[in-house]
């Protein structure tokens, strides 16, 4: 470490770290970047710039782990991060999100980033204090799963690590936290183990400080209220009672929860694997982020982690599976292995269609270790639905967009959520915009979720909005209480400078529209932004009043026209100013 000076409090410093080298050095990040970009994915989107075009497997690639600027400061919701790089699944630009001990610790080293670049001759992994860090051999730890390699790494701090799947390049292998957290979607899993790289461990003594303590607290004062006003959040059946499981429930009222590879959109067997019915089952507590009031995550009465909403759905309904102690033992095994749930069970669900039988309860997790270690059938199912599909003769049963398997909400049944799939930068994804808010739990206004009227401008104010939170490294769930106006206010507090909403806006905005154009630098265009042709050619499960038709497609591609002209692009989603990067600070 060259020039390590002692400090009592973070600085935003990144560490750079070049694994073909072994060398580390400690920068301080440019003012420009974070007024800019603020943090998490905005600051790792604009550290990738100018290697965009590189591929995922590109020594010189990088992986970014950033913060954001209210993280180690008791700001609710703070203690995440954000990891970024190009994914191999599906070729976007990527990032995803995570919290638990591991956020809170990386800024406890004083640090807001550490990039990632080269690749090791041999496993290793990074050891990252507030003293300074080292690249420590990590040849045995190499194939073994994560819990292991957590166990062995514990004295170090905080971990994130990779298990067989991110070793054998699965392409939708995930990065795993030491809390069970998941860094899950999009493979950048394999990005680590294309590095040798093992696991980041942190740890760190420093702290945050807040520069306008009165301010910071009134404004973390009224996030708690309007937390504990939401129904969504503490409610009888809220995420903090139930976690999102309590979603079975909704989705199969709303008849738009997917199952058998999206052929319908009503699993009658669901409320086997329901919030109620995993807590009766294992006993379920309260569990959660480092500091988080919420507490949405839930742990069984022997500490396992459990299972989330998409996994339950997706190892329950979409592959016809009632049996809630198969799905648990599958997301053991995807957390074990290091592999994404979402794309795991789609994958699955998509084989299964082509083959003409759906895995039973006991084939899933021998099917997940094959995945895991690229072994007899798993070689092919390590690839993803798109490839699995394609490699069948039957492309048309890949349930992707981008090559990114469509998570637990069906968008025959929500049309905002439909067009969100498509405009995600990084895929099939239901959080970048997240309109299930607005058409399904009606939070902050209701719509008509079986009309696209409005649907273009809600998706990109929602998108953007979503870009500045996920740069500000705080979680979506505290915006079904809270707003941007509070959020605003705590970075205000913390960096005794003034921030609004619209100002935090406009760097989503800044966000969204770079990831796009690397987009479309490596070859995305409007083609891209589409949904499979089922939800446009074959109804979903009418039924109890509900009438559940295909997508009109004119209609839809109507809407993304307009999607476009409001985003400043040209019909066909591209740039009208081939300028656009370089005019970015």
């Amino acid at each position: 470490m060259e020039g390590c000076i002692r400090l009592t409090e973070p600085r935003d410093q990144i560490l750079v770290v070049d694994l073909s080298t072994g060398r580390t050095r400690r920068e301080e990040i440019p003012p420009d970047y974070l007024r800019n970009y603020l943090g998490g994915r905005g600051l790792g989107v604009r550290l990738l710039r100018g290697r965009h075009r590189l591929s995922p497997y590109d020594p010189a690639m990088p992986i970014i782990f950033a913060t954001g600027p209210l993280c180690g400061t008791p700001a609710p919701t703070s203690a995440r991060l954000a990891v970024v790089s190009r994914s191999p699944l599906t070729g976007t630009v990527y990032d995803c999100s995570a919290g638990g001990r591991f956020a809170w610790r990386l800024r406890a080293a004083g640090l807001l980033a550490i990039l990632i670049e080269g690749k090791s001759p041999v496993p290793v992994a990074l050891a990252v204090t507030s003293s300074g860090e080292e690249i420590v051999p990590a040849e045995k730890l190499w194939g073994k799963p994560v819990g292991e390699t957590v166990r062995a790494l514990s004295g170090r701090g905080s971990v994130a690590a990779i298990g067989p799947a991110g070793e054998n390049g699965v392409l939708f292998s995930n990065i795993m936290m030491g809390e069970g957290n998941a860094v899950g979607r999009g493979g950048l899993g394999a990005v680590m183990g294309a590095k040798n790289l093992k696991a980041v461990a942190v740890d760190g003594d420093l702290r945050t400080p807040v520069a306008d303590r009165e301010r910071f607290d009134r404004a973390r004062a009224d996030v708690m209220r309007l937390f504990r006003a939401s129904p969504v959040i503490f409610g009888e059946l809220g995420i903090a009672e139930y976690g999102t499981p309590a979603l079975v429930d909704l989705m199969r009222q709303r008849r738009m929860a997917p199952t058998e590879n999206f052929r319908r959109t009503v699993f009658e067997d669901s409320s086997a694997y329901s919030g109620p019915a995993i807590r009766a089952a294992y006993g379920a507590k309260k569990d959660g982020c480092y500091g988080c009031p919420i507490q949405c995550k839930k742990s069984g009465s022997d500490g396992r982690h459990l299972p989330e909403y998409e996994t339950v759905s997706h190892f329950g309904a979409l592959n016809g599976i009632a049996d809630l102690h198969a799905i648990v033992r599958s997301n053991d095994v995807c957390n074990g292995m290091g592999m994404d749930t979402i794309s795991a069970a789609a994958t699955l669900s998509a084989w299964g269609e082509g083959r003409g039988r759906f895995p039973s309860p006991e084939e899933v997790v021998p099917l997940l270790t094959d995945m895991a270690l690229r072994r007899g059938e798993g070689d092919l199912l390590a690839e993803g639905s798109r490839r699995v599909a394609e490699a069948l003769g039957r492309p048309e049963l890949s349930m992707t967009v981008k090559s990114l398997e469509l998570p637990a909400y069906d968008p025959r049944g929500a049309y905002g959520m439909a067009l969100a799939y498509c405009t995600s930068n990084r895929g099939g994804c239901h959080l970048r915009a997240y309109p299930i808010s607005h058409e399904i739990l009606r939070k902050p206004v209701a719509s008509d979720r079986f009309s696209f009227s409005g649907k273009a401008r809600m998706i990109k104010i929602a998108e953007d909005v979503n870009a500045a939170i996920d740069s500000l490294v705080a979680c979506k769930f505290a915006f079904f209480g809270a707003s941007l106006e509070e959020y605003a206010e705590l970075l205000s507090g913390v960096t005794g400078e003034h921030h609004t909403p619209q100002g935090l806006k406009r760097i989503g905005e800044r966000v969204y529209l770079t990831e796009r154009f690397y987009n479309a630098e490596n070859g995305f265009t409007r083609a891209d932004d589409d949904l499979p042709e089922r939800f446009f050619t074959e109804s979903g499960s009418s039924g109890e009043g509900i009438d559940v038709p295909p997508i009109d497609r004119p209609r839809f591609a109507e809407e993304l026209t307009k999607y476009y002209r409001i985003r400043g692009l040209a019909e066909n989603g591209s740039f009208t100013d081939p300028d656009f990067l370089e005019r970015q600070p």
